[in-house]
């Protein structure tokens, strides 16, 4: 393997390895919003779900941030035809991220219930639609996305808006939004005192359990998709393009990497222990664990759509040899050495900066405590 083949397949792992922290924390706090109304009875106990991630969720959203990076400059071919082709779910993703700093600030400006409960439900809606759409943009990859590039590869989009929420894209969906459910339930059954605590317990319980329904669900429902093959493409050390490419379609496909290695349905062994694991931490009220086998489920189900789809990066359902991959779509090899060298030191230093936030911000959030603070939400 010369040093340009394993550049893009440590870029395609990094990537990875952003996405999954951005979904176990940033989804984390969406879960906490997508919940809001549900575990919390009285405008107090509000504030207290609002305080218990209060904290973190900003600096959590810089790994939103890093995906956006890191998929621009290691994969920019992908970056721009993805943003044509999902425009809409990507406006859908970004205009309901926007409620949230607003709720966040102006929900406790005024006393009004009206004023209050108007936020609350932006609140949930900025928590449960990101999820929802971060799902479904990982279910529309399994089913293709309808592109093709011309001769000097600018993409042309070929769909509608209906077809970027087709049946299993919404399951993809639900089931990311029964994920980040499970993660912000755990982290309110940690940070915040009764009953707030045991009904967050409760919805804990339900989020496993139905993203374990989900992912069966999906597993089986993908293993009879049509799926992409990459037949041939030109050799190592020469110029890689989707124009030169031959591309195979047929069902099942996407289960062809389990086949070949069965080492990989390690990872769906994974989610399903994972939730398993964190039902039986919620119902022994361990929220900590809880949230860490929330945090594996994660490291399962995006491991095991990565395995499915690699080589695929964005697979096209106009002209399949037109399809995007880790080998065509990246970067030159001297940028990729170059981001190599700053990743080194930047994504440990993200890394353990989060950690460090994390354990100086850990107890629980009183009440006492958020009607006496001036920086309380």
């Amino acid at each position: 393997m010369d040093l340009y083949t394993a550049l893009k397949l440590v870029w395609w792992a990094t990537l990875g390895i952003v996405l999954i922290g951005t979904a176990v924390l940033m989804g984390g706090d969406m879960g906490v919003g997508a919940l809001l109304r549900l575990v919390a009875r009285s405008d107090a106990q509000r504030r207290a779900c609002l305080n218990a991630i209060g904290p973190h969720w900003e600096g959590n959203q810089t790994w939103f941030v890093l995906a956006g990076g890191a998929s621009f400059a290691a994969f920019p071919l992908l970056y721009a035809t993805a943003f044509s082709a999902l425009y809409l779910l990507m406006l859908l993703l970004l205009w309901s991220m926007l409620l949230r700093p607003v709720g966040f600030e102006y929900r406790s400006k005024l006393p009004q219930r009206a004023w209050r409960e108007t936020w609350d439900w932006a609140l949930v809606l900025g928590g449960a639609v990101p999820m929802l759409v971060f799902g479904a943009a990982f279910g529309q990859l399994l089913l293709g996305i309808g592109f093709d590039l011309d001769w000097n590869l600018r993409s042309s989009y070929a769909g509608n808006a209906a077809g970027l929420l087709r049946p299993f894209a919404l399951l993809c969906g639900a089931l990311a939004l029964g994920l980040a459910c499970l993660q912000g339930a755990a982290l309110l059954m940690q940070r915040c005192e009764q009953p707030l605590a045991e009904r967050a317990r409760r919805c804990a319980m339900a989020a496993a359990i139905a993203a374990l329904g989900l992912f069966a669900v999906a597993s089986v429902w993908a293993a009879r998709l049509d799926g992409w093959e990459l037949l041939r493409h030109p050799g190592s050390g020469v110029a890689q393009t989707p124009l030169q490419q031959a591309v195979a379609v047929y069902p099942g496909a996407w289960q062809e990497p389990f086949a070949r290695h069965p080492a990989l349905w390690l990872l769906p062994g994974l989610v399903v222990l994972s939730l398993l694991g964190a039902l039986a931490a919620a119902r022994a009220r361990r929220a900590l664990a809880a949230w860490r086998l929330g945090a594996l489920a994660w490291v399962g189900v995006l491991g095991t759509a990565g395995a499915s789809l690699f080589p695929f990066l964005l697979p096209s359902r106009t002209d399949p040899s037109h399809s995007l991959t880790v080998w065509n779509a990246a970067s030159s090899r001297d940028t990729l050495l170059w981001m190599s060298g700053f990743a080194l030191v930047l994504l440990p230093t993200v890394a353990l900066y989060t950690r460090w936030c994390f354990r100086i911000m850990q107890g629980k959030v009183r009440q006492e405590e958020i009607e006496s603070s001036d920086h309380a939400y």
